[in-house]
């Protein structure tokens, strides 16, 4: 039994903190409200910082695993991998944890409430944060984030492992410029269909300890203060338990930024009212005042506590240390041998393969003399890492993966090719100072690496130091400063040419499509990203990942980056053809996917199951994803939707049954009121390893099963 099944336990947790809280002044309460809490020694109490980070691995406390971004192992497609790294990441958390407070050290990121993951819908490729999210599809974002969320909070009857918390709460994915005065307008329907089922899912399934509002506001309310959000849906509608959190000084945009309040008292007034608990920032020292004019009862302030106490004693913090079985990790966990072995594992499986015209990959070693790596991210640290991110103990970018991979058995020969995203890349130089560089080592190798993309100083968070573009959005979706003319140079030196992308979101790489053979997505892949990449390249192991994003051919389809309704957004909505589609992504091998079928024709409240056999009918040990989406076939109404998949590992010859659950909810869509129901009529169900549409029908020459089903009833889900 998981705690959170544990109610009796839960239930002694609260009666604890009430019982601790109850001891404290208005004063003493209002100071344990902000994340830097501070030591109420008379009541033992000892100092607390809230702050930590977790996105994909320990961030910003020392040296920590740092497994891929975000996005890089949401194309993975796999959950038990989810929660295999939230396992470890809580692990190290632990570790490092015991060995802080045993040294005395309450700093910031060094406590055990993790503000991690990110399951924000990734609804624009512009949002320069969207690399710290599962995508843009509301189902594998839920899923992955469940899975995530579970491998943090641990299987403990008794303690959380961490504090895991769903961010950010709601509609939240940019613009970054305008983050603190911005109002997303949504419509009911998109809000229930798109932008809240991750964060229910974690809520509900997951049992989540935590909960960060948005910056900004939705439909004229502040996230942090939104009675919508936080008290009608999350509390009532979701009966959420745990304590919410603001976004870092988030609350004095109420005032500043949002002009919803006249003043930080009346802005923490609003924010505690409609059940925001603590406040990353300061601005919750007027709470005091704010009951004292009567604004706010002091009952709120005590209700807030012990909801943040009841997390620390689930964390363990005020039980005798030999009660806590998480108090034995040790130090010698953090960064093992283990956890560097599953870190490279994770990023093997994160590489997306879009494209292996002539199956160019992969590369045979023992046919090359010389290979040339080319390219601005070929041998950048900050290109494996991503935001919000810890320090490795070593970084493996491409060029060093490759040059361990072939040792001396093949010469290496190296251009950086051009700046990342200046004109040269001498600040004394010409424009493009590196184009006779890049001429020689292409007339010299056999086979050309070029690696290009972008890097978290190109797109992430507002504030970040480094970013280049609109406040950390990205302006296009082109490459950035002279690549694509370095591109079209590697091209038409007529050698044959591997392009890795390294990126946190969808570039238009339309050029590289046309004229480029073999095109491999990497992502921001981690400390271990050269690893991955060098043996991927040469055939260790065959790629397996799938694009969690949309790759657009430009913005020029797109609505509006402020337009917060879905119409013509994602996969789910899109009118024209993509790039390379949701949820495509290539092999070495080649799989058979035979036997699909329904457990029935009609949707009954029990649901239907599909079935269907795979068979690796290649020549290399692979994964590959089965995918099941769903189309209700009336007017208006989302293209078809994943709304299962299962990832199955095969030796060459092997065959296994994949069965699937399709619970009714599969076939619900919300009407405008937001309510979620199975409309009667027609459905198409589609079992197959990629969406139904026709650029991925075009891509790989398959298309997946499909099946007619009925609805003869209304069902409320």
């Amino acid at each position: 039994m998981l705690l959170r099944e544990n109610q009796d336990q839960i239930s002694a947790y609260k009666k604890r903190a009430k019982e601790l809280v109850s001891q404290m002044t208005l004063e003493e309460k209002v100071l344990q409200m902000l994340h830097t809490a501070p030591a109420v020694e008379r009541l033992h109490i000892p100092a607390y910082n809230w702050w930590n980070e977790a996105l994909h691995g320990v961030a910003r406390a020392g040296i920590a695993t740092m497994f891929p971004q975000a996005i890089g192992m949401a194309a993975a497609f796999d959950e038990d991998m989810m929660r295999e790294v939230g396992d470890a990441i809580a692990t190290e958390a632990r570790a490092k944890f015991n060995a802080q407070q045993e040294f005395g050290d309450s700093d910031i990121y060094k406590g055990l409430t993790m503000w991690a993951p990110n399951v924000n819908i990734f609804r624009d490729p512009r949002w320069g944060r969207g690399h710290e999210t599962y995508g843009e599809d509301p189902y594998l974002t839920g899923r992955l984030g469940v899975r995530f969320v579970e491998g943090l909070q641990g299987d403990d009857e008794k303690y959380l492992k961490v504090a895991a918390c769903a961010k950010h709460f709601a509609v939240h994915s940019g613009p970054e410029e305008l983050r603190h005065e911005f109002n997303a307008e949504v419509s009911r329907q998109d809000l229930y269909e798109t932008y809240l089922p991750a964060f229910q899912a974690l809520v509900q399934e997951a049992g989540v300890e935590t909960v960060m509002g948005a910056y900004n506001r939705v439909n004229g309310e502040p996230c942090c203060g939104s009675r919508t959000l936080l008290r009608d849906i999350l509390r009532g509608e979701w009966q959420f338990d745990g304590h919410v959190v603001s976004d870092c000084w988030a609350i004095k945009d109420f005032h500043m930024g949002h002009h919803v309040t006249a003043s930080g008292v009346e802005s923490v007034a609003l924010a505690v009212e409609n059940g925001c608990d603590i406040n990353c920032g300061n601005i919750f020292v007027y709470l005091t005042q704010a009951v004292q004019e009567g604004r706010i009862s002091e009952d709120k302030i005590t209700q807030a506590c012990e909801r943040l106490f009841t997390t620390r004693m689930k964390l363990g913090m005020f039980d005798e240390p030999d009660e806590v079985p998480y108090n034995k990790i040790s130090y010698e966990e953090v960064d093992s041998a283990k956890m560097r072995a599953l870190n490279l594992e994770v990023a093997k499986r994160t590489l997306v393969l879009l494209k292996n015209e002539g199956g160019l990959l992969p590369l045979d070693k023992k046919k090359l003399k010389t290979v040339g790596v080319i390219g601005p991210n070929a041998n950048s640290r900050k290109a494996l890492t991503g935001n919000y991110e810890g320090t490795a103990s070593r970084y493996v970018t491409v060029l060093e993966g490759i040059q361990d991979y072939l040792g001396d058995e093949v010469r290496v020969m190296t251009s950086e090719g051009c700046h990342l995203y200046k004109d040269r890349v001498s600040a004394l130089g010409q424009p493009n100072d590196r184009l006779s560089e890049v001429r020689a080592v292409c007339r010299a190798s056999d086979v050309v690496i070029l690696c290009l993309g972008l890097d978290a100083g190109l797109e992430g968070e507002e504030g970040d130091e480094g970013n280049e573009f609109a406040s950390g959005d990205k302006p296009n979706l082109n490459l950035p400063g002279l690549q694509e003319e370095l591109l079209r140079t590697v091209c038409e030196s007529g050698k044959p040419v591997v392009l890795v992308l390294m990126s946190g979101s969808a570039l238009a790489v339309n050029y590289a499509q046309e004229h480029v053979p073999a095109i491999l997505q990497a992502w921001y892949p981690g400390g271990q990203g050269g690893r991955a990449v060098a043996e991927t390249l040469f055939g260790e192991c065959s790629p397996e990942g799938k694009l969690p994003v949309t790759f657009y051919r430009g913005t020029e389809e797109l609505p509006e980056f402020t337009d917060y309704s879905m119409q013509n957004r994602t996969y789910r909505y899109m009118k024209g053809e993509a790039l390379y589609p949701f949820g495509y992504g290539l092999s070495y091998s080649s799989f058979a996917v035979s036997g699909e079928a329904l457990s029935g024709q009609e949707i009954t409240a029990g649901g239907l199951t599909a079935v269907c056999r795979i068979r690796n009918t290649g020549e290399m040990a692979a994964a590959e994803t089965i995918q099941v989406y769903v189309k209700a076939e009336r007017p208006g109404t989302p293209n078809a939707q994943l709304k299962a998949l299962k990832k199955v590992r095969l030796q060459p010859g092997e065959e296994q049954e994949v069965r699937l659950m399709l619970g009714a909810g599969a076939f619900s869509l919300c009407d405008e009121q937001g309510v979620r129901r199975v409309e009667p009529g027609e459905y198409r169900v589609y079992v197959g390893t990629a969406q139904p549409d026709g650029r991925t029908e075009t891509l790989t020459g398959r298309r997946p099963a499909e099946f007619v089903v009925h609805c003869a009833d209304a069902m409320v889900c």
